[in-house]
């Protein structure tokens, strides 16, 4: 999250950040293994939603949702308790 005022990010945003980039890292390997990728889009710290883009076969397979939220998510989840949520954009 960025201060308006100063125009920096709050460094406890900066530090989930990382640990999602982290997670994501973690993952990744299994969605290019079947063509796919994901990329970390941002983190919306008041409301816990992280949003990312599916990428590759990731971005069209009929079994994205499912990826999503019982693949990513959890995982995600797992790692950092702050995301309530994940959205692909």
């Amino acid at each position: 999250m960025t201060d308006k005022k100063t125009n920096k990010k709050d460094s406890s945003t900066d530090s989930i950040e990382s640990k999602i980039k982290k997670a994501l890292e973690k993952i990744r390997p299994a969605l290019q293994a079947d063509g796919g990728d994901v990329h970390f889009v941002s983190f919306d710290k008041r409301k816990g939603i992280l949003k990312v883009e599916l990428m590759g076969m990731c971005s069209h397979c009929p079994m994205a949702e499912m990826t999503l939220k019982q693949g990513i998510e959890e995982e995600i989840k797992k790692d950092v308790p702050e995301v309530k949520g994940v959205v692909n954009i």
